[in-house]
Parts: C-alpha cells; structure tokens; sequence
C-alpha cells in the first residue's frame, strides 16, 4: 500500500476517534492538499476512491489535473489558494469548488464566467478574522453585506465560509469566531482546520479538513 493511502487510513481512524470521543454529529470531508506533489503521489489515493483534492495554484492545477479530471469522473477538486480575477475563467472550467472568494471583482468574474461555461461552482466566503494586513478575505463586519450581494445580486451557489487562522495564534479561538459567522448566515459548510489544527477544526464542526502534510508528508519546497 502506497505511503499516501495508508496515512489516509490513519488520517481518517484518528477523525473517528475524535468524533466519538466527543459525540459529534459531524463527518468531515478530507481534502488531500496536493500541491507541489506530482502525479504519481496522487493517482494511489485516486485509485483508493478519494475523491477530494486540493490546489493553490491554477497553472499547477491545469498541468496536473486536466486529464484526470477526464479519468476519474467523481474527482471533487477545490481552489484553497488565493485566486485572481483574471484566472476566474480557468478556475470555473477546472475546480468543482472555490475556498477562496475574497472581493467584488472576483465575484463578478465567477458569475460572468459560471454562465458562460454553464457551470455552476460551489463556493466559500474567505473571511479575514484577525484583519492580517498581508491576508486575503472579507473582514467580518463586512461579511453580511457581502455574502447577501454574492447571494442577491448574483448567482453564487455560496455554501459556506473559510478562514486561515493568524500564525502562532490558538486556532480554536478564530474557529468558534466562524462557526458564529455561519450560524448568523445559515450556511451548512465550514472549510477550517489543517496538518496543525484540524482536530480543533472538527470540534468547531468544520466540514471540509484541508489537509496536506499529514496525507503526503512535507514538501520539498
């Protein structure tokens, strides 16, 4: 068995354990955040049923996935990465989801270009919790107008809402602050929780887990 499937299993046998321990009523999806990492590290997991990938980069994503998009036809790919507007029309052709939906210009190309491929995405707000100067999404108070103009005004299928935590800060704080965020909005998904923090992540009902290292193990750059 392939390195990737097995740290899958344990991935998966430990989020069980932590589901039972606590009596949580949720059942995450795993994203296998498979950037830098070539194909050949991808396909076993593919060939085990995996279905949930994640990219940050377009170009690396075309480059890898196209093709096997085309193969395996329940391959669910997501766009965790910043994402700008003028890769919109790339985005909505390739990924089945957008973690990363952070401004006006970027909502208007998504909508422009979901009708012109007759695709629709389904989407996450990135919202930018500790206002971080050097990070991308939508600041909280801004966050009701925004998602009722996605929602209102355009045709966004938003299903949920991302945050990336401050380095070094206790993610299980930023976490409860986003599981309020949705509540307040009634929507159903939260893409929270990596390597480093996704049994918190779990805790606070996150159910789509972003995970890279512990799948793969560290990148070589």
């Amino acid at each position: 068995m392939h390195q990737s499937v097995e740290n899958l299993i344990l991935v998966k046998n430990k989020i069980k354990e932590i589901i039972e321990k606590k009596q949580l009523k949720t059942d995450p999806n795993i994203i296998a955040v498979s950037k830098t990492f070539p194909i050949n590290e991808i396909t076993p997991l593919l060939d085990s049923g995996h279905i949930h990938f994640g990219e940050n980069k377009i170009q690396e994503a075309e480059l890898k996935w196209s093709l096997l998009k085309n193969k395996y036809k329940n391959l669910k790919l997501h766009m965790i990465g910043n994402l700008q507007s003028n890769k919109a029309k790339k985005a909505v052709k390739l990924f089945d989801y957008i973690h990363s939906l952070d401004n006006i210009k970027l909502a208007l190309k998504l909508n422009h270009y979901q009708k012109e491929l007759n695709k629709k995405i389904d989407i996450f707000i990135q919202v930018n919790l500790a206002e971080e100067s050097q990070k991308s999404g939508i600041l909280l108070n801004e966050l009701k107008d925004f998602y009722d103009y996605c929602t209102k005004e355009l045709s966004l299928n938003i299903i949920g809402l991302m945050c990336l935590p401050p380095a070094l800060s206790h993610s299980d704080e930023y976490f409860k602050i986003l599981r309020k965020a949705s509540d307040k909005l009634a929507l159903d998904n939260l893409s929270m929780g990596m390597s480093g923090d996704y049994e918190a992540a779990i805790e606070n009902k996150s159910n789509f887990l972003r995970l890279g290292t512990l799948i793969f193990g560290n990148r070589s750059s």
